[in-house]
């Protein structure tokens, strides 16, 4: 099995409609979304929920009333002001440090997991999916990105899938290391912006460390020629493959405002021949049968 993740420096760059037409184009696969803080993918990919459970990614202090002997000292003790002035825990304030627990003189106070988020194994048109989505200021996002990470490679064995599809995070944070942690390659998805420039230095940079092989694709290339250019001209002079540039196209704009994917709606499009160009190579790279 090859495991191969989608991300993107920032936003905005096409990263997950990219990563839904490969998946569209792609044979024998499980299908990951581990953008969870800002899931997108379904939308896409319209699935079908099979199972879903509970994600508990997070402690909050709980007292006991009972023990209780309203000493004070947890109060005093907690820097995150999640105590309050009757003794109660403030659980939005509390960041499960676990230091009133172990000073509580009564032991009238544990760590409990609590619930943040919602994990969902689906079924798409294209292929199975693991998804999931974390609470409104739930914390974590990165350890519910390695359980999503981890359903999907224990799925994909099991089914002896040829090739795990993942849908990082933007950016270099916690969730993006986790959904590149173990793959085969990544494939980072920028823009001709100087912003998109900027980040993806920052993206190869972060890949690298972990010392991932990376490849890059251009999405919107034809709006900032020059942008482009200098984003090629980067990669070369880093040794970063660039497997494919994408031409702006209002037919995928067409396709997503009908809830259709660019390669379906639109076969003869070139933006299509160019998707399929990107997937050919990226393919070749990771030595797939299909």
């Amino acid at each position: 099995m090859k495991k191969l993740t989608v991300i993107s420096g920032k936003g905005g760059t096409g990263k997950t409609t990219v990563t839904a037409n490969l998946a569209a184009l792609a044979d024998n696969l499980i299908l990951a979304d581990c953008d969870v803080d800002a899931p997108n993918m379904h939308l896409l990919m319209k699935p079908k929920v099979i199972e879903a459970e509970v994600f508990k990614g997070a402690k909050v202090a709980v007292k006991d009333q009972l023990k209780c002997i309203e000493c004070g000292l947890c109060k005093e003790l907690c820097n995150f002001k999640a105590i309050t002035s009757d003794f109660k825990v403030d659980e939005i304030r509390c960041e499960g440090c676990g230091l009133c627990v172990a000073k509580c003189p009564s032991d009238a106070l544990k760590l409990e997991l609590e619930e943040t988020g919602d994990l969902y194994y689906s079924q798409t048109k294209f292929a199975p999916m693991v998804h999931a989505k974390l609470k409104i200021g739930a914390e974590n996002s990165g350890k519910l990105v390695s359980q999503v990470k981890e359903k999907a490679e224990s799925l994909a064995q099991q089914e002896e899938k040829e090739l795990l599809l993942i849908d990082g995070s933007p950016g270099i944070g916690c969730p993006v290391i986790a959904s590149i942690n173990g793959v085969d390659s990544v494939l980072v998805v920028t823009e001709p912006t100087k912003s998109g420039l900027a980040d993806l230095k920052r993206v190869l940079k972060t890949v690298k460390y972990f010392n991932l092989p990376a490849v890059v694709a251009i999405n919107k290339y034809d709006l900032n020629q020059e942008i482009s250019l200098e984003i090629e001209s980067f990669c070369r002079q880093n040794q970063v493959k660039i497997v494919g540039k994408l031409p702006f196209s209002k037919v995928i704009v067409e396709a997503m405002q009908q809830g259709e994917l660019v390669v379906e709606s639109a076969p003869e499009s070139k933006v299509t021949t160019a998707i399929k160009e990107l997937w050919e190579k990226v393919s070749c790279d990771l030595k797939l049968k299909g």
